[in-house]
């Protein structure tokens, strides 16, 4: 299993706690609100001389319907918290490091949407 797609697993797992969140792991062609896409971006090489690593983006959009963005708010929040509490082992990869790299959030026709990214540091078990 690549670094990412066990990354991408685990947090959409995580996620999946949050209640009445549907989680998707690319852009769903049709979704009720609210909604979160959990996406891995590039991988790069980590490797040390003795073992196999890689750095993979990962990044949590989450979408909600309304004037205002006070529930997408607690959203992120929550998806934060979940992301944070992610087990360092997963499908053969060990996180060594999750950083939160960035935020936005932005009105989109219809509603809301923010973007919350992290960079992994992971090495095969």
């Amino acid at each position: 299993m690549m670094a990412g797609e066990a990354l991408q697993g685990a947090a959409a797992a995580a996620l999946a706690a949050i209640d009445g969140l549907g989680i998707y792991e690319g852009a769903p062609v049709q979704a009720a609100f609210p909604y979160a896409m959990v996406e891995v971006g590039p991988e790069a090489d980590w490797s040390h001389k003795s073992g196999e690593g890689r750095e993979v983006r990962l990044a949590l959009v989450l979408r909600d319907k309304g004037e205002r963005p006070a529930r997408l708010r607690l959203l992120v929040a929550e998806g934060e918290t979940a992301i944070g509490a992610l087990d360092a082992e997963m499908g053969g990869w060990r996180v060594v490091s999750l950083r939160f790299v960035r935020s936005r959030m932005a009105r989109e026709p219809g509603g809301w949407s923010a973007l919350s990214e992290y960079r992994a540091r992971m090495l095969r078990l």
